[in-house]
């Protein structure tokens, strides 16, 4: 079993959510990758997602888009991010997914980036900007090194496409809260709780919701439904002005705690 199914199995056994914090590796300073992401663990985190800096995020909100920016700065390249893995993983052993645009990944090499990341200890991998019916070449060497493929499920997907996009995803789904980009948001559209409910009946595996949560009421009311929770944009902007690494991660307990 993966680690990925091992932490959805085990949380649904205790009837808790998979809490999974977004982040951008080398922001909001160089070298504060695998701090974050052992203190995150430290505080609850069942999975971390990183989210691999591009200079066209076109999935993502300002705050994001923002520390990409600066962690292209701070050399988060893509060979930077996995040996960030790499050495994170000689201390933990939680899931961890990188999320990344398809350019650089072609740029890369599917098959080079699948055998690096691999090896590096990745578990799985989130393109928002490949269509899952023009993946088959990339679910296939994925499929090869061991990496489980996460598809999104949009607000306007209808049942058939639900369906087709579990089938697809290797573990679980990531369900996207909001039709547009990423960002903090206060509220969800009005038929939140029915696109959430369409997703639970048209699912055999597990899926997360991500896009715009900032408060343990928006957790609660998500894991009522689905199987976790992705935490993003408001985790960064905590930690965003903070003047050294320390600092940073420091912010980042605090602020991820009171929502697990």
């Amino acid at each position: 079993m993966s680690r990925i199914s091992a932490v959805f199995r085990n949380h649904a056994e205790r009837h808790q959510p998979v809490i999974v914090p977004y982040i951008t590796p080398e922001f909001p300073h160089a070298g504060s990758t695998v701090p974050l992401i052992l203190t995150l663990e430290r505080c609850a985190a069942a999975m971390i997602e990183i989210g691999i800096p591009f200079s066209d995020p076109l999935a993502d909100g300002p705050t994001i888009q923002r520390s990409s920016e600066i962690a292209l700065r701070n050399g988060a390249t893509l060979q930077r991010v996995l040996e960030r893995v790499r050495e994170a993983r000689q201390r933990t052993q939680i899931p961890i997914i990188l999320m990344g645009y398809v350019n650089p990944l072609m740029r890369y090499g599917f098959e080079r980036f699948s055998e690096d990341a691999a090896a590096a200890g990745v578990d799985g991998v989130i393109v928002p900007d490949l269509p899952p019916e023009e993946s088959m070449e990339f679910r296939g060497v994925c499929a090869r090194h061991g990496l489980s493929n996460v598809f999104l499920i949009a607000p306007t997907s209808s049942d058939e496409r639900i369906r087709y996009i579990d089938g697809l995803s290797t573990d679980f789904s990531y369900c996207v809260s909001v039709t547009g980009v990423t960002g903090s948001r206060t509220s969800f559209g009005k038929d939140f709780d029915g696109f959430l409910t369409r997703v639970k009946n048209n699912t055999t595996k597990p899926f997360v919701v991500g896009f715009g949560v900032t408060a343990k009421a928006q957790v609660d009311l998500i894991s009522s439904v689905a199987n976790g929770v992705v935490i993003g944009s408001a985790l960064l902007q905590a930690m965003e002005a903070s003047p050294n690494t320390d600092a940073a991660v420091a912010a980042a307990a605090q602020f991820i705690t009171p929502l697990v």
